[in-house]
């Protein structure tokens, strides 16, 4: 017999597969498992880093790793980017959803949540996990959202028939090309160190 887990798994693989499908702006690139327990995504969405010279910079191609571990779904998935954000809600470890996650969520609606944090179109700078990402946020409105797309697939319904339906992308910038959106004078231990 399948443990409900196990069945919950399932489920939520084959409905971010169906939704994601042609979507070129969010992207399952890698999976562990089976069913599988930790993904990587890949977001094609304009979002902030900070350079090694305290610049905030744009960044058109973001990665997230999302462990589902054994207490899930009932426990939050651990998300941790692998490219660095600069971004209320983001530090070098973890992405902050606790506040937010229900076992009655789908993984996928947590994969777009993400994704418009990314493109500041979600922030909470009221409990701010980079106090630093959330001073800039307040004080810099006029230049937010990073990124104005819709980032979630075009509809629920059109997710269940994504194989007979073509998708308009917008193709992501080349990496390299960003002009600085601002720059910090990070204060020690505030500065993130990977580009």
């Amino acid at each position: 017999m399948i443990s409900p887990r196990t069945r919950r798994l399932k489920l939520d693989h084959d409905i971010l597969v169906r939704r994601f499908a042609n979507w070129s702006l969010i992207q399952i690139s890698a999976t562990a498992g089976m069913p599988p327990e930790v993904y990587r995504f890949t977001y094609n969405i304009k979002g902030l880093y900070v350079a090694h010279n305290g610049e905030i910079l744009e960044r058109d191609t973001h990665h997230l790793e999302v462990n589902l571990s054994l207490g899930y779904p009932r426990r939050a998935p651990q998300c941790r980017m692998l490219t660095p954000v600069f971004h209320p809600n983001f530090d070098e470890s973890s992405v902050c959803i606790g506040d937010f996650w229900t076992a009655s969520e789908g993984l996928d609606d947590l994969i777009i949540r993400i994704g418009r944090m990314i493109a500041y179109q979600e922030c909470n700078t009221k409990s701010p996990l980079n106090g630093l990402a959330a001073k800039w946020a307040s004080q810099h409105p006029e230049l937010l959202p990073i990124d104005s797309r819709n980032i979630a697939p075009p509809s629920a319904e059109s997710a269940l028939n994504v194989s007979s339906q073509s998708t308009d992308t917008v193709p992501a910038r080349t990496l390299g090309k960003s002009e600085p959106v601002s720059s910090l004078e990070p204060s020690e231990g505030q500065r993130n160190t990977t580009e």
